[in-house]
């Protein structure tokens, strides 16, 4: 890229950090199952005119004039998810997957109220119950988790919970859960206690959206999604569900808990439901999940554990105790070599949150840059090679080097270079 576009001019300062992101992510390998890489296109209208309207409200009832075209955009991409994901209604203008659970709880609970939530520790997210998240400040969280046996989800102790507590949501869906999630299972026991479900597929809504994941909208009363991920687009949310409750959730959303919408990532998000609804995006989810699993599976056979024994979708846990690591030393060293994880919790972890004993993988961005399961087998012997040899720079210089030429293979961005 040439130094003379206005940011360069205007902030030389600001780009060159721009620049030196951009290279991180061509250069290395992006494994955090939450992170991809959105299109040109999206990028583009992320950053597009669009981003100066102010619109408070909803289309045909803003706050504001001159809002005859945003309204379009907006319900351009209305249209667009609820035909993505078979829903009866959809709010584009959550901020974020957080935003869009919290507005969900505003709408239909009281502080107070119990909500029965996935265990954070186990495979939740923090909005689902975590002490320091509002939504265990305001709310009675009781937690389900997962069995010890196989590290899935209890069916017996989601209904024994729900029994005894009478929670007035249950909430399903997880940020660190490789397995297929039965929302028909949640949707069973909600209706025996009289509560509302709430599917939070922020993970597995691109797959959702390509059919190869099960979708929550058929069980689930209201969904919520964030919009990049493994839908590939950008950093944002959404909920939708039935009809019954969209006057409810649209309150909450504005005045409740935002001002005007972001227009530009609503145009973002409008442009990212197009291509999904593409026949060449089923082809790319069918690839995330493949490439998830080649990767799993070569590092079972490698000697190391993962969580579940496997992954059905798009992410999964990896336990380097064998290693001898932890899961911070374990982040670490990868991120030495240019594999990009997270370090996380697994399942009756020993270790506390800030240290952890496993990392989390994830196949969605590497698979939008075209790799496959070749690639991903020869990843695994990079993440073997890095943990057993954490303390080597020498081996850890070689792996580098190994990472970065096969990020070459794969360009990023085709036709927005940067310098090496």
């Amino acid at each position: 890229m040439v130094d003379t576009t206005p940011l360069a001019k205007a902030d030389p300062q600001l780009f060159t950090l721009i620049q030196n992101e951009t290279q991180r992510q061509e250069f290395g390998l992006e494994m955090i199952p939450s992170e991809n890489f959105v299109s040109e296109a999206v990028l583009e209208a992320c950053g597009s005119i669009l981003t100066n309207k102010y619109a408070e409200g909803r289309p045909g009832r803003r706050y504001y004039g001159g809002c005859h075209v945003v309204d379009e955009v907006e319900r351009l991409a209305e249209e667009r998810a609820k035909k993505l994901f078979g829903s009866e209604f959809v709010n584009v203008q959550p901020h974020s997957g957080a935003q869009a659970n919290q507005a969900v709880y505003e709408a239909l609970l009281d502080h107070g109220d119990v909500v029965l939530g996935m265990r954070l520790d186990q495979g939740g997210h923090l909005t689902h119950g975590s002490p320091v998240n509002f939504s265990g400040k305001h709310y009675k969280i009781v937690a389900y988790g997962v069995r010890q046996s196989d590290q899935r989800i209890d069916e017996d102790e989601v209904r024994t919970l729900a029994r005894q507590h009478r929670p007035k949501l249950i909430v399903c869906g997880a940020s660190a859960y490789s397995r297929q999630i039965d929302f028909a299972m949640f949707r069973r026991v909600a209706d025996e206690v009289g509560a509302v479900v709430m599917a939070d597929i922020a993970h597995y809504a691109g797959l959702v959206a390509a059919g190869e994941y099960p979708s929550p909208v058929p069980h689930c009363q209201i969904v919520t999604t964030t919009t990049h991920k493994t839908l590939r687009g950008p950093r944002s949310g959404i909920i939708m569900g039935q009809e019954a409750y969209a006057k409810a959730i649209n309150k909450a959303v504005f005045p409740g808990l935002q001002g005007g919408p972001h227009m530009h990532t609503i145009a973002a998000k409008a442009v990212a439901f197009h291509e999904a609804l593409q026949p060449s995006f089923k082809q790319y989810a069918k690839q995330v999940v493949l490439n998830a699993k080649a990767l799993a599976d070569e590092l079972a056979r490698l000697g190391l554990s993962v969580v579940s024994g496997g992954t059905d979708s798009h992410v999964f846990l990896l336990d380097v105790r064998k290693s001898g690591v932890t899961g911070k030393e374990a982040e670490s060293a990868l991120d030495k070599v240019g594999i990009t994880v997270n370090m996380n919790t697994i399942p009756f972890d020993p270790q506390p949150p800030t240290v952890c004993s496993g990392v989390r993988f994830g196949s969605p961005a590497l698979t939008t840059r075209g790799m496959k399961e070749a690639e991903m087998r020869e990843i695994a012997h990079f993440v073997v090679k890095t943990l057993e040899n954490h303390k080597n720079e020498g081996v850890l210089q070689q792996v580098r080097e190994a990472t970065r030429e096969l990020s070459r293979r794969f360009p990023l961005y085709k036709h927005r270079l940067v310098r090496e």
